[in-house]
């Protein structure tokens, strides 16, 4: 009512070009909405979540879920202000109370504890993120008798097969780097790819 009735009526003559203008303003802002938040929640590399899955999760599983069910849009500081700096998604779910214009500092450290921890920090351009989340929806959209993969292997949602519930690192033999998720996802990967040739 407010948009499209109370405001242009106050512009009087003015009503339709008002009119107007509120409702593209209203179309362009949902299409950017939209697009800011299917980047950070379903491209490839974000992680699909059940109830079965959350149940009796500790902090600390809280925490990892954060981060896995989450992806941050790659640019440059106009598209973080743009965004609201939800372009920082990973963070956002990590620390949800931080004021926004602190994300860009605090994704230095949750990058280097990924790092450091070997789990997965997905993070790409806005169209290559927003392609992504397209895709994956229309895949989960499809009829399991249309899909390629399963539960147990498909991207969406094989990290949790791949991890198994062991929260026991490995150490890499050769580098005497710390094995985790990551490692297990990128070998997944691989073995999917010479399985397919």
């Amino acid at each position: 009512a407010k948009d499209y009735l109370v405001f242009p009526l106050l512009t009087g003559p003015s009503f339709v070009t008002t009119l107007t203008a509120n409702i593209a303003a209203n179309v362009m802002r949902n299409v950017w909405t939209n697009a800011i938040i299917f980047c950070g929640h379903f491209p490839d590399g974000a992680e699909k979540f059940t109830k079965a899955d959350i149940e009796n999760e500790t902090k600390g599983e809280w925490y990892l879920r954060q981060m896995l069910g989450s992806a941050n849009i790659s640019g440059g500081p106009l598209l973080h202000f743009m965004s609201g700096n939800l372009s920082h998604q990973i963070e956002h779910h990590l620390f949800p109370d931080l004021p926004s214009n602190r994300y860009a500092a605090i994704a230095v450290r949750v990058r280097e504890l990924a790092e450091k921890y070997d789990l997965p920090y997905t993070t790409g351009s806005l169209p290559v993120q927003y392609f992504k989340s397209w895709r994956t929806i229309l895949k989960l959209s499809l009829p399991n008798k249309y899909l390629r993969h399963t539960t147990d292997d498909a991207p969406e949602t094989k990290s949790e097969r791949l991890f198994a519930g062991n929260t026991t690192p490995s150490i890499d033999p050769v580098t005497g780097r710390r094995q985790g998720l990551r490692t297990a996802l990128s070998a997944g990967r691989k073995l999917a790819r010479r399985t397919m040739a």
